[in-house]
């Protein structure tokens, strides 16, 4: 059986009471902006439901992408019928037809939504049922562990029949619970991170602090790369700050406390970060923070980095294993990129004993006899440059010679 409708179902953002309609009405531009490649697919929207028509469209290629949006639990290749008996009945044999192969068990599980439809939910379950087991003799009915559980539920505008539920990315469609500015280095957990924060319906900007030329043009270009696979998911173009941290860094090894220069490198990044966020309206910061990782990740570390902001931290990734984090990395596309082998500004002059339980009267000592430091963050919002990313980008702008793109 040819696919020629899909049934999509949404996530959490059905409990959202009288917000709900502002949630609908986002879901169904994410999904238009996905079905831009696809010009014959039509969109119908129900109570709660999608209804893609593919109008000749292939179903592959649209479901590929349909598993990648936010806001979407799952959805199901449908067949739609004529709300009649024996409608439903012929329809139903089509499906179980076009399986990939005949199963050995099956049961019918009919949900009549029209209540003026004449049989009842149990008694479409046996007349829907038998008509399959009169064209399957072989086939059994198992209504605990069936191997295809074949679905029918009665519409009003119609009876939809299918067999497969395909799980979606869930959460909430993208920027439907604020801004918030993400802290995207060159590493595996960050992009995963802003991963997570968009799967909740944040819109995120990302800022990423550079040490030009300490760090390379390929290590630019290697965040370029991740925010472009970030867009994908957004389905927009995303905003990169780039943040030279050279001076603010060069003056923290010069402060004779090698073994804090995580701690307030970390610190600085933060005030800058929030000045960004407040000039663009972003309500928080994102960052790819695991408990324990790094000497920058401990419950003692974070507390003393935490301290600078006001803004809220979400942490996304805080209770996560590394392993956990590099699986989801690879599934949404961003470790191979995140393990290219260029250096971003907190991997150098990293000290071979980074402290991993700061004082904050310490630091916040330290911080106040670095010249001109309050000074140089506010120069660093001030030369911030920032680009648009989106899916579209093409990649390796900058090995083509592009250099002056920043």
């Amino acid at each position: 059986m040819k696919t020629d409708m899909i049934l999509v179902r949404f996530g959490e953002l059905t409990v959202k009471g009288r917000n709900r309609g502002q949630f609908e009405k986002r879901m169904v531009e994410q999904v238009k902006r996905m079905l831009r490649p696809f010009p014959n697919a039509s969109i119908e929207r129900t109570y709660g439901r999608l209804y893609i028509s593919l109008n000749g469209e292939a179903y592959e290629e649209i479901a590929a992408k349909l598993k990648d949006v936010f806001g979407i639990v799952s959805f199901s290749p449908v067949r739609r019928t004529e709300s009649e008996l024996e409608a439903i009945q012929a329809a139903a044999v089509d499906v179980m037809r076009a399986l990939p192969k005949e199963p050995e068990t099956f049961k019918v599980s009919a949900r009549r939504v029209l209540k003026a439809f004449p049989h009842n939910s149990q008694e479409m379950n046996h007349l829907v049922g038998s008509s399959v087991l009169r064209a399957f003799p072989a086939l059994k009915v198992d209504v605990r562990t069936p191997e295809v559980e074949l679905r029918v539920e009665i519409q009003p505008e119609g009876t939809y029949i299918f067999s497969e539920v395909v799980p979606g990315a869930g959460g909430f469609p993208f920027g439907t619970n604020g801004k918030a500015m993400l802290m995207l280095s060159g590493g595996i957990d960050s992009p995963v991170a802003g991963y997570l924060a968009m799967r909740k319906g944040l819109e995120i900007e990302a800022v990423h602090f550079h040490s030009y030329p300490f760090t390379s043009e390929q290590a630019k270009e290697k965040v370029i790369e991740l925010a472009r696979r970030l867009a994908y998911y957004s389905g927009k173009a995303i905003k990169l700050h780039l943040v030279s941290f050279t001076e603010i860094q060069t003056a923290f090894t010069q402060s004779n406390q090698d073994h804090l220069i995580i701690t307030l490198m970390r610190r600085s990044m933060l005030r800058i970060a929030e000045r960004l966020a407040e000039r663009s309206g972003a309500l928080g910061i994102v960052s790819g923070d695991s408990l324990g990782q790094v000497a920058s990740q401990t419950l003692s570390s974070m507390n003393v980095i935490g301290r600078t902001v006001g803004l809220p931290l979400l942490r996304p990734l805080i209770m996560t294993d590394k392993n956990d984090i590099i699986r989801m990395a690879e599934r949404i596309g961003t470790y191979k990129t995140s393990i290219l082998p260029y250096e971003d500004c907190c991997t150098l002059f990293v000290p071979k004993s980074p402290s991993t339980n700061p004082n904050l009267k310490v630091v916040e000592k330290v911080e106040s006899f670095v010249p001109r430091l309050s000074d140089m963050i506010e120069e660093a919002v001030a030369g911030t440059e920032t680009i648009h990313v989106s899916e579209q980008t093409p990649a390796g702008l900058l090995s083509a010679g592009r250099e002056d793109w920043f």
